[in-house]
């Protein structure tokens, strides 16, 4: 994360020097991998703070807030590198490209070396994986620059710089757009993508014996990986209070272990007492 965070502001402060456009897009993308690799560690140390009476689920939704205002920040920061990319492909300006190809060669470095860090933990936690991937996106993006740095270098072709930044940033777009919707979901406390309400109430009723209906289901995300639900049982008439305790273990088993769902909340109801 330290070596992502300095060769950012190398990478930034190159791309004002040298007058490389690219630089200072790739210091942006660069910006964006440093903040998926912090809220793995912010995760890290949520996970392990002791919740409280005000706060029954800890301090878990301060990564998506966090990431909902990283999102904006990025956009603006796209639209301002593209309005200025735009400048310089109507009027090419000549830049440094020796030191564009040096700054630009210890990023792909950074990147590598930082990849191969993540790469032997990379199956331990999912946002380590993320990060993973999002720096070899980077390493890409790094590469880009190094080969458009040596044709410049030797066709004068400036234009390629602002070129390459749009595309940069292009790059950035779709990922603080992902970034958007996926804290935007969580904070609107909306069901996770891959669980379908309709499924689930389909999974209990064949699964689950003793059920006569299953309505009243609620399944949201409280961070990232982490579900709740609140359900309503109606039980048959033939069950008797004693036996829902099984029936509620049984629930809680089957949420774990096919949606990942850790919080279940269950309320039993006899047939023609129904609260809706």
């Amino acid at each position: 994360m330290l070596l992502t965070f300095s060769m950012m502001i190398v990478e930034f402060v190159a791309g004002l020097l040298t007058n490389s456009l690219a630089l200072v897009s790739d210091a942006a993308h660069m910006l964006t991998h440093f903040f998926a690799l912090a809220l793995s560690y912010l995760a890290v140390l949520f996970a392990a703070r002791q919740t409280s009476k005000e706060r029954s689920f800890g301090f878990y939704r301060a990564e998506s807030l966090a990431a909902l205002i990283n999102g904006l920040t990025l956009i603006l920061i796209t639209f301002f590198i593209g309005y200025k990319a735009y400048l310089k492909i109507i009027q090419p300006q000549p830049l440094e490209e020796i030191q564009m190809l040096i700054v630009a060669v210890a990023g792909l470095l950074v990147n590598l070396i930082s990849a191969f860090i993540l790469w032997k933990v990379k199956e331990a936690d999912l946002n380590v994986k993320s990060a993973f991937l999002h720096l070899l996106t980077d390493t890409f993006s790094s590469v880009a620059i190094v080969a458009g740095a040596i044709v410049i270098h030797f066709t004068s072709w400036y234009v390629i710089d602002p070129i390459l930044s749009v595309l940069i940033c292009l790059i950035i777009l779709i990922w603080a757009k992902n970034l958007l919707r996926d804290s935007f979901n969580v904070l609107m406390e909306a069901a996770p993508k891959h669980i379908r309400v309709d499924e689930v109430i389909r999974t209990l009723k064949q699964n689950v014996s003793g059920l006569e209906d299953v309505h009243d289901v609620h399944i949201w995300e409280i961070a990232t990986k982490m579900y709740a639900m609140t359900v309503h049982i109606v039980v048959k008439d033939d069950k008797r209070i004693s036996d829902c305790s099984g029936i509620k273990g049984e629930i809680k088993r089957l949420m774990k272990e096919k949606y990942h769902i850790l919080h279940t909340n269950i309320e039993f109801e006899c047939p023609g007492y129904e609260s809706r």
